[in-house]
Parts: structure tokens; C-alpha cells; sequence
């Protein structure tokens, strides 16, 4: 049996750890993350709050579980919806070409001059700060990467002598696209996912540390942590708890995108 590579083993790992803890999050925690406790504010870590307790008496162990099911589900919904916007405008720039190719290149080129993050701060301007106003804006930010990958594969995939045969029988566009073109594109899309959801929580995390993510009191990790700043010399763990979270995260889902790439690409196989 061939051993697995100590990268995907890590990021598998800590890439568990937080489905792991954002599925529980979602239904248990040691003490409502939200149920303030004056008499408490700022408690050490010990043996009834693991963690310690935050500037209002909250358990920070109940809150990075909550935050944990929330930027997962925010970032999953996210690519998802990266992922279908782009897939779509990729297929179609890509298998029909001529003016549908240059007029909808033209638009996502226009999309992609502007980075992610400024592009969803602009975008959430005019949803709003929400957590489905933070998808929409950063699915629309992403989906101009997926559609370059798609166009880039459709185009070659397009020429095969499959997709010439499909046509020869008589089946339609929509059929030789579903049957042919697009089963071919889940590999690239799969490591461009994966990548995608890290960059997701990273930029989720960004917005509500700046106040434009979830509103409180609900936590996120990057609301935890714009919170803290004002308590960090005399309760240090509220920083370093969701940074931790944050870091080790991205660590993770880094590993585990690198070990994906490598096995779905022919090039890197061996290697």
C-alpha cells in the first residue's frame, strides 16, 4: 500500500479537526455562546471555562465553536457559489466563442482587475453586513478565477475527438457539454475549490474583523478577535485563541489543496 504523503495526512487532519468542531458547534457547546455573565468578564482559563471567558463572561471555547460552524458554512457557501457562476460564464465564453467569448471575458477581466477583497467591500456596500450578503459578494468576487480555469479547459477539451463524435450522432449542444466537457472539468475545479475555501474563511475573517462580516453578538473568529484588542495585556488568550483558529486552519486546508493537486495532476504525480 502506497503511504500517504505527510502534507495530506497533516491538512487532512486539521482540516477534520474543523469540520469536526463546526458540525458539533452547530448543535452542542459547553455554554451558550451568546448568554453573558458580568460576575465573570475576562476569567482565566480553568477548570470550568477551558478557555477563559471574554470581556462580557462568555465562554470562549462555546464561541470558537459557533465561530468554527459559521465561517464554514459561509466559506462553503461561498465556493459554491463561486464555483456555479464561474463554471457557467466559463462554459459558455469557452465552448461558443466568438462574441459571447470576448463579451463575457471582457466583463470577468474587468471583475478580476479588482482584488477579492476590495471587490466584496464594495460589493457588500450594496447588500449589506450579513452573512449571506458576505456570500454574495464574495462569490462574485471569486467567480471571475473559476471562469478563466473553465474557459482555459473548455477550449481544449472542445477540440477532442469525442466531442466531434458526440456531434456526428446528432446529440445537442447541452447534451455533448454535460456529457463531455463538463465531467472533464472536476478535476481542475476540485484543487481550485479547494484553495478557494481558504481564501473564503480568510477574507471572511478579514471583513468582520473590520466590522463589515456577521454583526455581533453572533461570533466569527475575526469578530473574536477585533474584540479583543482592547484586552490583549491582561487577557492575551482572546488574540491568540481565534488567530490560532484562523492559522491553523488555512494551514490545513493549504496542505490538504496541495496533496489534491498533486494526485489530480498527471504532471505531478511521482514527484
Amino acid at each position: 500500500m502506497k503511504a500517504v504523503p505527510l502534507n495530506a495526512a497533516i491538512g487532512a487532519t486539521l482540516v477534520g479537526l474543523l469540520v469536526a468542531t463546526a458540525v458539533t458547534g452547530l448543535f452542542w457547546t459547553p455554554f451558550d455562546p451568546l448568554a453573558i455573565g458580568y460576575s465573570g468578564r475576562l476569567a482565566a482559563p480553568s477548570a470550568a471555562h477551558w478557555l477563559g471567558t471574554d470581556e462580557f463572561g462568555r465562554d470562549v471555547l462555546s464561541r470558537l465553536m459557533a465561530a468554527a460552524a459559521t465561517s464554514t458554512r459561509i466559506s462553503l457557501l461561498t465556493v459554491t457559489l463561486a464555483v456555479c457562476l464561474g463554471t457557467v460564464a466559463g462554459v459558455l465564453a469557452g465552448y461558443l466563442r466568438g462574441w459571447t467569448d470576448r463579451v463575457l471575458m471582457a466583463f470577468n477581466d474587468a471583475l478580476l482587475a479588482f482584488p477579492g477583497i476590495l471587490l466584496a467591500l464594495g460589493l457588500l456596500a450594496v447588500f449589506g453586513a450579513s452573512e449571506y450578503g458576505i456570500v454574495v459578494a464574495l462569490g462574485i468576487a471569486y467567480a471571475p478565477s473559476v471562469a478563466r480555469i473553465v474557459r482555459g479547459a473548455v477550449l481544449s477539451l472542445r477540440e477532442r475527438d469525442y466531442v466531434a463524435a458526440s456531434r456526428v450522432m446528432g446529440n445537442s449542444e447541452l447534451y455533448t457539454v454535460a456529457r463531455h466537457i463538463l465531467p472533464n472539468c472536476i478535476a481542475p475545479l476540485i484543487v481550485l475549490a479547494t484553495s478557494m475555501f481558504g481564501w473564503a474563511l480568510l477574507a471572511e475573517s478579514a471583513l468582520s474583523f473590520l466590522g463589515l462580516g456577521v454583526p455581533p453578538p453572533a461570533p466569527t473568529w475575526g469578530n473574536m478577535l477585533a474584540a479583543s484588542r482592547p484586552f490583549i495585556a491582561n487577557a492575551a488568550w482572546l488574540a491568540v485563541l481565534p488567530g490560532l483558529c484562523i492559522s491553523l486552519t488555512l494551514l490545513g486546508i493549504n496542505l490538504l489543496g496541495d496533496a489534491v493537486r498533486d494526485r489530480l495532476d498527471p504532471h505531478m504525480r511521482g514527484a
